[in-house]
């Protein structure tokens, strides 16, 4: 199945495509026309226009004059940033390096009253201990070749993840089973991390759930990309390529009912407390 955030993305782009479709109809002129006056390939035009290839702002700029309608040419630029701004790879967030993308969430999380995390690859960052989150990061920062600053990173991430112990500030969190298996570091990495997980079951503002390996999927909800809801209006999806932000109520929705069917595989209390100390007795 198709991943539920691109089709926000896809939609804002075939509404811009259409936009520019209507433009060059209003005109009176054919695509190969169209791109005669733009000084460019007519297959770029098709592509463009049938939303195949997102356009640059000054592909717009282009079209706009093309077409005669200079004046439209703010508003549509304006559109395309919008959709590019729901789906941003990894690359470009992070070329600066990891530090400066941390610290762009921290306003984020401060005002930010009920999280609800699924966590389907990685622990959440706000209950990662900092060894976790070295070991973490470094692969990252290899896999994607991004400047090395994890250091600095961690120290931003550590302070952001203050906020489980700090204001009034609600988590709900939804952890896979084999999160709690995946080694990410050394076992002394692991061990730590997984007692972060049974400390941080006792905080008054934590609720915590395990989804066992063995929960019965059919007909209830297959395990997800990773995700983090804001205060129901905002959801920051983690794909590989890239972050994705839905704010969409549609799609905000969908992933509401998601959650809603995950809560209900999860275990919690003694039965999560059990399937942490198994996965920690699995370190030895």
């Amino acid at each position: 199945m198709a991943p539920f955030p691109t089709s926000s993305v896809h939609d804002a782009r075939a509404a811009l495509a259409a936009r520019l479709r209507e433009l060059r109809l209003d005109a009176g002129i054919t695509g190969r026309e169209l791109a005669r006056r733009a000084g460019w390939s007519v297959a770029k035009s098709s592509r463009i226009e049938n939303a195949v290839t997102a356009p640059a702002d000054a592909d717009i700029r282009a079209w706009c004059t093309a077409c005669g309608a200079e004046g439209q040419a703010d508003d549509l630029v304006a559109v395309n940033r919008q959709a590019d701004a729901m789906y941003l790879h990894w690359k470009r967030l992070q070329r600066t390096g990891m530090k400066q993308l941390a610290e762009t969430s921290a306003t984020l999380y401060q005002r930010t009253r009920q999280f609800r995390v699924y966590a389907s690859n990685v622990m959440p960052g706000y209950l990662q201990t900092s060894g976790y989150a070295t070991a973490l990061m470094s692969t990252i920062a290899a896999f994607r070749g991004t400047p090395d600053d994890v250091a600095a990173a961690v120290e931003v991430r550590m302070r952001r993840g203050r906020v489980i112990h700090e204001g009034d500030h609600r988590f709900a969190t939804l952890i896979e089973e084999q999160v709690l298996h995946h080694r990410v570091g050394d076992h002394e990495v692991m061990a730590g991390q997984l007692g972060q997980l049974l400390a941080a079951m006792s905080l008054p503002s934590m609720s915590l759930g395990i989804i066992p390996a063995g929960a019965p999927r059919e007909q209830v909800m297959w395990p997800l990309e990773q995700f983090t809801v804001f205060d129901d209006t905002r959801i920051h999806v983690e794909l590989l390529a890239a972050k994705v932000t839905v704010t969409a109520p549609s799609e905000l929705d969908i992933y509401l009912r998601a959650w809603s069917r995950l809560t209900g595989l999860a275990v919690y209390g003694a039965d999560a407390r059990a399937l942490i100390v198994a996965a920690i007795e699995a370190l030895r």
